[in-house]
């Protein structure tokens, strides 16, 4: 193989791969139906001239037949008159006619049956074409999926890289450290400026504070030193009120329950000594 060959072959392969790789699956597509479409419209125009020429054989069959009849109107006319020679003419003509109505009609059917095939060709492309639509948007549907999915690998694949969770790690430590670092420089700011005294005794107060509260909660909890007995009392108490009350309450009751009887039963003495004294 030459020098040349080989050149032109390899110029051949890089053009073609160049070519495959700009190839937008979508674009391809709608070129596609593009084109489809351009074919049916110039078939629709060749069948259209198609069935022209068949209206038109189907007229020129026509008036070849009415030229016929009227030759032999002319031949029975001349008949009439006596003068066979100009019959007979008229009769050749009439043949002529005969003859190109004959062929004119052989032609207007086939060329109405050619027409008839056409027109199944032509719906049969439209629906080609109409497949093609559906399986476009089918295939470009598809297409638009697979990028996505591929996006979608893509950026976990991103994600999976370790580097970026190291990054993240690595930048909290140093913001832990620099708020570690922020924290002492403020210790250490409250405890070597101002008057070191005043800070002690500031510090000093804070720690009253606090146990002045732990202790105020323990004697309301009943927890402080020498008040558990009172507690315990009032606990004591609490829990025996409402059983006081309870039996002071039922006390109550039994006793208008008696004093209801009385008044009953004095009421029944009054009616019987109402009677004995009738």
């Amino acid at each position: 193989m030459g020098i040349f060959s080989r050149l032109a072959q390899l110029i051949r392969s890089n053009i073609n791969d160049l070519i495959s790789k700009s190839e937008d699956p979508e674009k391809m597509l709608n070129q596609v139906v593009l084109d489809m479409n351009n074919q049916l419209v110039e078939a629709k125009k060749q069948v259209a001239a198609s069935i022209a020429d068949e209206k038109r054989l189907a007229k020129q069959a026509e008036q070849e037949q009415a030229n016929a009849s009227e030759w032999e109107r002319r031949a029975m006319m001349a008949l009439r008159a006596g003068n066979e020679d100009l019959a007979r003419e008229a009769l050749n003509r009439k043949k002529e006619h005969d003859t190109l109505a004959a062929t004119f009609k052989d032609q207007w059917q086939k060329q109405k049956d050619a027409v008839e095939k056409l027109k199944n060709a032509l719906r049969m492309l439209n629906d080609k074409i109409e497949e093609a639509k559906r399986k476009k948007n089918v295939l470009v549907a598809r297409k638009k999926r697979a990028e996505a999915q591929n996006a979608i690998q893509a950026t976990m694949s991103g994600l999976k890289d370790q580097s970026a969770f190291e990054t993240f790690d690595r930048m909290s430590q140093k913001i832990d450290q620099l708020e570690a670092e922020a924290e002492a420089g403020e210790e250490l700011a409250e405890e070597y400026t101002g008057d070191t005294l005043a800070s002690q005794f500031s510090k000093l107060e804070k720690k009253a504070g606090a146990d002045d509260e732990l202790e105020a909660l323990k004697r309301k909890m009943g927890l402080a030193p020498g008040e558990a007995p009172k507690a315990k009392e009032e606990v004591v108490a609490r829990v025996e009120a409402p059983a006081a009350e309870k039996k002071a309450a039922t006390k109550e009751s039994e006793q208008d329950e008696l004093a209801a009887a009385l008044e009953e039963m004095e009421a029944e003495q009054e009616r019987e000594q109402k009677k004995m004294g009738r």
